[in-house]
């Protein structure tokens, strides 16, 4: 078993909790970053220490490698260790886990191309070293393809190194529930939660294929060392059941626990379903913060289904929490301390109430006319995300600003596309709009589209905008269009950013100086479009923090469609009352290309406006469950403090 000296020689943090403490739930040794970056690093640190000892040995270093969005930066910095550093991959054979079938190795969906593109273009491996499943290989050929594949692994002398990523149905490379133990390399029907976890990468479910070759999990048990990466709160749950769950064909990971050497690197999101994140205090002795405090009452609150003020010592007693009551005397005293500083969250006043008791609230008073910036990643987290927010402060006389950071040209249809340019070329017939027209009815399936048409389509993306914005009574001239270079690929697959999207970032805040930036902190995908906004914002930031004006600038995160912040997580709570409602609901039916059959839903059905108000509805609930008033429903917002 790899224990925490080893990690700390290899310069991995290891987390603060005793190793016998913890293993009373988790049964995989698992560290705890704070951010998905920095973990990458020191993973692909690792392969490369594991390369140079091989070299220097003599030997070859035969590496198992995964695909998807969690293991980017690891090839990202192999790459720079690479030009940077000289390592030298030319004696690394690699194996991949798994390719999609039928798939064509150039077609960029394809792990093939994906490998190329990451990792093996920009470094020196021999092309007859890397192993990737072939997809394009003849259905009746595929048994003996299969075995063919484990013979060369053999033949290499067996995995010494295999990084792993891992599916929300447990699934290791390919390996989807059901599967076996002892089960190699083979052909598999792809689940319908994989497919539609990869749906954005196709542009719809049905271009998913419903095949796949994959290694087996007993293949991947065979490698000598394994380190499993996990990034988001999508994976939490998932993280939760396999480390701290029975073993199960339903849930394939969970073999990975009767491997001695294996490692499972989680950001703090991915993290946060284990025991011993979640309720600490259920684990061992906790140093009782603030924050903890909070998150600690509100759990048992939760949990008894009692309101925070009705607690009882026998409660937080028969909880795991008498440690907490020594600290804080009375339950009746911690009671009313935790009730009042969830109440100080409650605003109407987002942008600050004039002339009122700062203490008492989560913004500033003064100045009593704020200039603000809402970045909005796409074209519509805005009104989806904080619509009734927006509103408010439109109302309450602020200088507001919307700033959409990407043009969301990728999310219309077809479909979409060509009724708008129906409409133009009926209007007035033009030769450019009929070869928009001829390129849409043309394409072929997973092609590219053409820069007219993706132009078309960021056009439509922008008027759908400009129609919400007016309904919200902001003027025009306030409405910011940024189109970050990042995302202008015309596929799912993002560019790096870069100093232009740095650069542009920085502009608009230093033009307007606000007193209050919102961005959108909704993390569930660590390479997904919010996650790269955010780390752009966080970027000029860092850049303009020295400027005067940055002393007076608070930022504000709201979260998206699918999740919302934790109640002892959120910092400024904004009730909306039934007729708000009502009103956010009308400003999102102006993106009317979003409304029906939108792409990249994921696996839930409801259209944004009724999942929004549903995790609205649901956010009021909680605060009125834990004794609070009873509202319509709620936007919740945490504060970043740099």
């Amino acid at each position: 078993m790899t224990t925490a000296i080893d990690l700390v020689k290899r310069g991995i943090s290891y987390s603060p909790v005793g190793e016998f403490e913890e293993m009373r739930f988790e049964k995989i040794h698992n560290v705890i970053f704070d951010n998905s970056n920095v973990a990458s690093v020191i993973v692909a640190n690792e392969i490369a220490e594991l390369i140079r000892k091989k070299q220097k040995e003599n030997k070859k270093c035969v590496l198992g490698l995964a695909t998807g969005s969690s293991p980017k930066k690891v090839y990202e910095e192999l790459v720079r260790l690479h030009k940077e550093e000289e390592l030298s991959f030319s004696q690394v054979i690699t194996f991949n886990l798994d390719e999609y079938y039928p798939m064509d190795k150039q077609n960029f969906q394809s792990y093939n191309y994906f490998m190329h593109e990451c990792l093996f273009n920009h470094i020196d491996i021999l092309p007859e070293n890397i192993h990737i499943p072939d997809g394009t290989i003849n259905n009746k050929d595929i048994h003996q393809y299969c075995i063919d594949y484990e013979n060369q692994i053999k033949e290499a002398g067996g995995i010494d190194f295999q990084l792993l990523g891992i599916g929300r149905t447990g699934h290791i490379g390919f390996n989807e529930p059901g599967s076996h133990l002892n089960s190699g390399t083979r052909s598999i029907t792809l689940d319908y939660i994989t497919r539609i976890d990869a749906a954005p990468s196709f542009l719809e479910i049905d271009n998913v294929p419903r095949k796949a070759i994959t290694m087996g999990i007993g293949t991947i048990r065979k490698a000598k060392r394994i380190v499993l990466l996990a990034w988001g709160i999508n994976k939490a749950q998932i993280i939760k059941e396999t480390i701290e769950g029975d073993i199960s064909s339903n849930v394939p990971s969970t073999y990975l626990q009767n491997h001695t050497n294996t490692t499972f690197v989680l950001d703090a999101e991915a993290s946060s379903e284990l025991t011993r994140v979640k309720t600490p205090w259920l684990v061992s002795s906790c140093i009782w913060t603030e924050n903890l405090k909070s998150k600690a009452v509100i759990w048992l609150s939760e949990l008894l289904n009692k309101s925070i003020l009705k607690l009882t010592d026998k409660d937080y007693n028969n909880n795991g929490m008498s440690n907490l009551l020594i600290e804080e005397g009375h339950a009746y005293d911690l009671n009313i301390k935790m009730f009042n500083n969830l109440q100080h969250t409650i605003t109407g006043w987002p942008g600050g109430k004039p002339n009122a008791d700062e203490t008492k609230r989560p913004e500033r008073a003064i100045p009593a006319k704020k200039r603000i910036i809402i970045f909005s990643p796409h074209p519509d987290d805005d009104v989806i995300s904080m619509g009734g927010t927006f509103d408010r402060l439109v109302e309450q006389g602020h200088e507001v600003h919307v700033a959409y950071q990407t043009s969301g040209n990728l999310a219309v249809s077809d479909e979409e596309a060509l009724k708008f340019a129906e409409i133009c070329q009926e209007m007035n017939s033009s030769e450019d709009m009929s070869n928009i027209i001829k390129s849409i009815q043309g394409k072929k399936k997973n092609a590219i589209d053409t820069l007219e048409v993706r132009k078309l389509k960021g056009l439509i993306r922008r008027s759908e905008s400009l129609a919400a914005t007016r309904y919200l009574d902001l003027p025009d001239q306030n409405v910011h269009f940024l189109n970050l270079p990042f995302y202008e690929t015309g596929t799912i697959r993002k560019n790096m950013l870069s100093n232009d999207d740095v650069k542009i970032m920085c502009s608009i805040i230093e033009n307007i100086k606000p007193h209050q930036i919102y961005a959108a902190g909704d993390l569930a995908d660590p390479h997904g479009t919010h996650r790269v906004c955010l780390n752009v914002l966080f970027d000029a930031i860092e850049i303009l923090k020295s400027k005067k004006f940055m002393d007076d600038c608070w930022v504000w995160l709201y979260r998206g469609a699918w999740h919302e912040w934790e109640t002892y997580e959120i910092d400024m709570a904004v009730p909306m009352s039934p007729d708000q409602v009502l009103k956010k609901r009308h400003a999102i039916f102006y993106h009317q290309s979003q409304k029906d059959g939108v792409l990249f839903q994921g696996d839930d059905s409801r259209e944004f406006w009724v999942r929004v108000e549903d995790r609205n509805r649901l956010t009021a609930k909680k605060y009125n469950d834990l004794g609070l008033a009873d509202y319509a429903a709620i936007e919740a917002f945490k504060r970043y403090k740099p």
